[in-house]
């Protein structure tokens, strides 16, 4: 599973050197991992071969299960924030994206793309009254949101901490303005 961060704002510019270039503190918000994802595929009964006796009908159950379930997509809800096919719905779309990542750090947010529709979805929820709660606190915002049902990625486990914060040292260049 790769992790992305996502770079926020920037704060106390420091060290300057002569090439137009400074570094500076930034805080990032990392999404936490949805599941252990060390072992999604694996069999775990055969880590552990030696404590678990177990017949070759079950092994070969196991390892089938295993192979149709990889592909496996959930069912569940997310709220549309923006959906629109204006000329300026490309830019729109990033703009409304960007917005609601800034207000909402952890939440996953997606932009898509279905001809001639720009979209932005948020959220992962496995229930209606979950992706309900994060619809009213978006309404203000985005007064066009909506509930809608579509396959999601698998929700964080952790919903308090569905993000990590960190702090990095990025390299910038001094504006010439």
């Amino acid at each position: 599973m790769a992790i992305t961060a996502m770079l926020l704002f920037s704060f106390a510019a420091s060290a300057q050197n002569n090439n137009g270039w400074y570094e500076a503190d930034s805080l990032v918000y990392i999404p936490t991992a949805a599941l252990d994802s060390s072992l999604v595929g694996r069999d775990v009964l055969g880590m552990i071969s030696s404590e678990v006796h177990q017949s070759a009908q079950i092994k070969s159950g196991l390892a089938s299960r295993i192979e149709k379930n990889a592909s496996r997509v959930i069912s569940g809800y997310r709220v549309r924030i923006f959906f629109d096919n204006k000329q300026t719905s490309r830019g729109d779309s990033e703009a409304a994206l960007n917005r609601f990542r800034n207000m909402f750090p952890g939440v996953a947010a997606y932009r898509s793309f279905a001809n001639p529709f720009f979209k932005v979805t948020v959220g992962d929820f496995r229930t209606r009254s979950e992706a309900t709660r994060l619809l009213q606190q978006v309404k203000g915002m985005f007064p066009s949101a909506i509930l809608i049902k579509e396959n999601i990625n698998y929700p964080v486990v952790n919903t308090e901490n569905s993000y990590m914060v960190d702090t990095v040292r990025v390299r910038r260049q001094l504006s010439s303005r």
